[in-house]
């Protein structure tokens, strides 16, 4: 059955923030300079992972707001960071004007939120009773709506407001709530995106699955052996169109299409052939109006690990065929977890504004088993169509197809 089409939205403004820099440009450079920002390192208390990370320069250092200390944990640091830059947080006060505070939504993904809070908290135990330090406000940090909590306090909104927590793919569903909020009337214009950061239970939790790397990883690469943990921070500001996406300018951007699937083939493996990444793309496909080979280039989940790259490779090249160039940002910035979908989107986006398909670093020789078009050297070309994937734990996946309106 064809999903029903949903009129596309207008990415209105967007930021990044991750182990590449802050803001959109430094993220062009790195990509267009081929430069990851992943290196060995121990950090907080980890002396004992031989891993790299993709920490994001400054957050330690990285002061709230008075009226906003309550919220103060990495994880909002990391968004007040990425909202400070390209400007966004002027559009989002434009948006207010223009709809109302009340029509603009606040949409955000994340898998662990500020728990790195309640792992610093728990080392200052009462020795003799166990209590939490008296300071601790689990409520404004750990909670997983805090994010969302501390973004519409931060712009005063009093729209809708949720937290989708799906792991990889959290930040890329929040796309797909924001279009069915907006389709049914209840908003104009919403705030989109995700922020993950580094914390002790997502390093010694992937290490316990033996997941983890001790070099700068390598998607797709025949040597591949495994993650790096990254944190990031992405947000968007989407807003209304015409049904058919009229009102638009040449060389807007659009949200055209979302898919999303849950295979529930395994808890933390994908299924074999990646058959719940393919429904995903299919449907946001379908959901674009756009044919596999209208797509000129594919933002792939890409974690290194062997048996995703493989799933996520027989997926592509079942819908896609050998000739769709695509390639994996997860060794510029490492896995970012709950935020990797929004930074993958948004790396589409750069894509298609400045018309080159962006190579992966890292990788070496790709794996000859994987058959989809990785590339290894940027490739410059007209874009009009990108897909980007996030594909979370349990077989959560979620494809989004954004595209360039022409002239």
């Amino acid at each position: 059955m064809t999903p029903p089409r949903l009129a596309p939205l207008l990415i209105r403004a967007s930021t990044l923030t991750s182990a590449l820099g802050a803001g959109s440009a430094a993220h062009l450079q790195a990509l267009r300079g081929r430069r990851g920002g992943v290196r060995p390192m121990s950090w907080e208390t980890v002396s004992d992972l031989p891993t790299c990370l993709g920490e994001v320069d400054g957050v330690d250092e990285q002061k709230l707001p008075e009226q906003l200390e309550k919220f103060d944990c990495r994880n909002n640091r990391l968004a007040w960071m990425a909202m400070q830059q390209d400007g966004f947080m002027q559009q989002v006060r434009g948006a207010i004007e223009r709809h109302g505070r009340t029509r603009v939504g606040v949409f955000l993904g994340t898998s662990t939120s500020g728990i790195l809070t309640t792992e610093q908290a728990y080392r200052q135990r009462d020795p003799a009773t166990g209590a939490l330090p008296a300071n601790f406000d689990y409520r404004h940090t750990h909670n997983s709506f805090s994010l969302a909590d501390f973004v519409r306090t931060t712009f005063g909104l009093q729209g809708p407001a949720s937290v989708v927590s799906t792991a990889c793919s959290s930040s890329a569903k929040v796309f797909g709530v924001a279009q069915r909020m907006i389709a049914a009337g209840l908003i104009d214009a919403a705030v989109v995106g995700g922020v993950d950061s580094l914390c002790l239970t997502t390093l010694y939790g992937f290490n316990s699955l033996q997941l983890l790397s001790g070099q700068p990883c390598r998607p797709f690469d025949v040597d591949r052996c495994g993650i790096n943990i990254g944190e990031a921070a992405g947000f968007a500001l989407v807003e209304r169109t015409d049904d058919d996406g009229s009102g638009s300018q040449p060389g807007d951007i659009l949200l055209s299409g979302v898919g999303e699937s849950s295979d529930a083939h395994h808890m933390s493996a994908p299924h074999p052939q990646g058959l719940g990444a393919r429904q995903a793309m299919e449907q946001a496909l379908a959901r674009a109006g756009l044919a596999p080979h209208d797509i000129g280039y594919l933002v792939l989940h890409g974690t290194s690990t062997p048996s995703n790259d493989a799933a996520e490779s027989r997926a592509v090249e079942a819908l896609f065929g050998t000739e769709t160039p695509c390639s994996s940002i997860k060794g510029h910035t490492g896995h970012t977890l709950g935020a990797a979908g929004v930074l993958n989107a948004l790396v589409g986006e750069l894509a298609l504004r400045h018309d080159f398909a962006p190579a992966g670093v890292g990788t070496q020789v790709v794996d000859p088993a994987l058959r989809c078009r990785y590339l290894t050297e940027n490739l410059p070309r007209p874009m009009r169509h990108v897909m980007s994937n996030a594909f979370g734990f349990g077989g959560s996946n979620c494809s989004l197809v954004l595209s360039k309106v022409m002239p």
